[in-house]
């Protein structure tokens, strides 16, 4: 092979991505095969590395393509095998299906998700109540819905602002299809340095709504996919499994709000950013603008996507199908009552979200090796030998740094199967599994905020279209969740330690839970 022709085929693979990102990836490529040979379990932790690797450098290529050929390579060599990635595949299918469809249902929803927040934006003026209100509804909405749903409409919605501004200061006025991804098109620096002050002032938003999802979505049994796992192994219903979570999930909730007024008011980790007040005028007149050209049908428009989305938190909320049926049903009514009717306007709607589950696909299939490699066995195993009260603590600690490098749904679903495996085999009490599941599900929920790949909600917003015309990156959103991460972590340990064990009794003196046969030996519930 020639040189030139050589060098065509370097240029050519990943695109535009720096060359040192290109040799790097190649070098994870030839260094596997044989660190695999020499030790299996650490090569596997290597490839988890080097994944997270491929999704702190998404800004510079999207991680479906090196995370893509590391999967593919891990299947060649032999650390998992295509049987076990599509079995993972198969036990997440809702997850994939919720993303397919929902998020494209809500690209169906823009128009009155636009209108309703940008009522809110302008009518609340103080940053911090703002930002509370968007943290507090991302926490209500995640708790009876789905965190990926929440997240897809508060993208939605901040696309919808950024790209009001970034028209009107290219002097496009409010004229649609108009390219936001390039600042070349700005009329004047000043105009530029308005986009930065906006940038940081919705990426705060952003922010504060995602780490509301984990607030929210800890405290039911739909919040995320592993509360449903936890709860049919415990057998709790939708009631009892929010009374048991709240030992932990009510302090949480609060210091977690605490948090969000703190970093807003000191201007800390990034937070702290005002609307810049000609940015403001500007989304006044586009409010005026849409009121005034707003005709009877666009009305009739908004009305219809109202009745869908009380279709859809209901449907969502008693659990009527799944996430991704519901998503599909969106799609059709919004599409249907709102007249689009023309193939290719409908695909449009999904070319946000089908690049997104291609790239968890390829998640899933790094969880497979963690599986085929027993990653986690020696954790799990050492947390076992534990025996009361420090179990708890332990477990709620392993669940909480193994998902923040893995899929919190993978490592609740392994902790949640071992303890039940402890339980019939009579090695731990029924009270003493049902307060390790508590421990399980607070751990796996909580901590991940630290890092994207922690929860599927933060891994979309990065992988999002939104996250580079935000200078979102990995390092940022690490930065910005840094005080949430310490915050609900440290509650929560403390939580499973002082108030767990004592509250659960309370609810029973109470009678609103009722807790099983005593074990005096391993229980770490004391008899009355």
């Amino acid at each position: 092979m020639s040189i030139s022709l050589r060098n065509a085929f370097f240029q050519n693979f990943l695109g535009k991505a720096p060359n040192w990102y290109k040799l790097t990836l190649i070098s994870f490529l030839i260094i596997n095969p044989i660190l695999f040979y020499i030790n299996p379990f650490i090569a596997g932790w290597v490839l988890v590395v080097e994944f997270i690797f491929t999704l702190g450098m998404a800004l510079k290529c999207y991680p479906l393509l090196p995370g893509g050929l590391l999967a593919i390579e891990s299947v060649m060599i032999g650390m998992t095998s295509a049987d076990t990635v599509m079995h993972e595949l198969i036990n997440n299918v809702e997850v994939l299906l919720l993303l397919i469809f929902m998020v494209a249902g809500i690209y169906f929803m823009k128009q009155l998700l636009l209108f309703i927040f940008t009522k809110i934006l302008l009518g609340i003026r103080s940053k911090t109540r703002l930002s509370l209100a968007f943290c507090i509804t991302a926490a209500i909405l995640s708790a009876f819905l789905d965190a990926l749903t929440v997240i897809a409409v508060v993208i939605s919605v901040a696309v919808g602002f950024y790209s009001i501004y970034h028209r009107v200061a290219s002097g496009n006025d409010f004229t649609p299809n108009h390219d936001v991804s390039s600042d070349e098109s700005l009329s004047d620096e000043l105009s530029r340095d308005d986009l930065e002050k906006y940038r940081a002032f919705l990426r705060s938003l952003l922010m504060h709504a995602s780490i509301g999802t984990a607030l929210g979505g800890v405290m039911t049994m739909v919040g995320e996919p592993q509360n449903l796992i936890i709860a049919e192994n415990t057998g709790w219903e939708f009631g009892e499994f929010i009374i048991r979570m709240l030992p932990v999930s009510l302090p949480v909730l609060i210091c977690g709000l605490l948090t969000c007024v703190l970093v807003e008011k000191f201007a800390l980790f990034d937070y702290g950013s005002q609307l810049p007040e000609n940015i403001r005028q500007i989304l006044i007149e586009f409010d005026k603008a849409e009121r005034e050209k707003r005709t009877k049908n666009d009305i009739a428009k908004l009305i219809a996507q109202g009745f869908i989305a009380v279709w859809i938190i209901i449907a969502l909320a008693m659990h009527l199908a799944a996430v991704g049926l519901l998503g599909l049903s969106v799609i059709i009514l919004a599409a249907s009552f709102t007249g689009v009717i023309d193939e290719h306007h409908i695909g449009k709607s999904f070319q946000e979200a089908l690049p997104f589950t291609a790239l968890l696909a390829v998640f899933f299939s790094v969880v497979a090796v963690i599986v085929d490699q027993e990653l986690f066995t020696p954790i799990i195993s050492a947390v076992l030998q534990l025996e009361g009260p420090a179990q708890l603590a332990m477990f709620y600690i392993a669940n909480g740094l193994l998902s923040m490098v893995s899929d919190n749904v993978f490592v609740g679903t392994v902790y949640i199967t071992e303890v039940k495996a402890a339980l019939t085999g009579g090695i731990i009490s029924r009270e003493q599994f049902e307060l390790l599941a508590v421990a399980i599900n607070t751990g796996t929920n909580l901590p991940s905020v630290a890092t994207p790949n922690g929860q599927a909600a933060f891994l979309f917003l990065l992988t999002s279209t939104l996250a580079p015309l935000l200078r979102l990156s990995y390092g940022k959103m690490v930065y910005m969740a840094l005080p949430y991460t310490i915050v609900l972590s440290l509650i929560g340990l403390a939580c499973i330690e002082f108030t767990l064990i004592p509250m659960t009794h309370w609810f029973h003196d109470l009678g609103l839970i009722s807790l099983g046969e005593l074990n005096p030996i391993k229980s770490v519930i004391p008899a009355h």
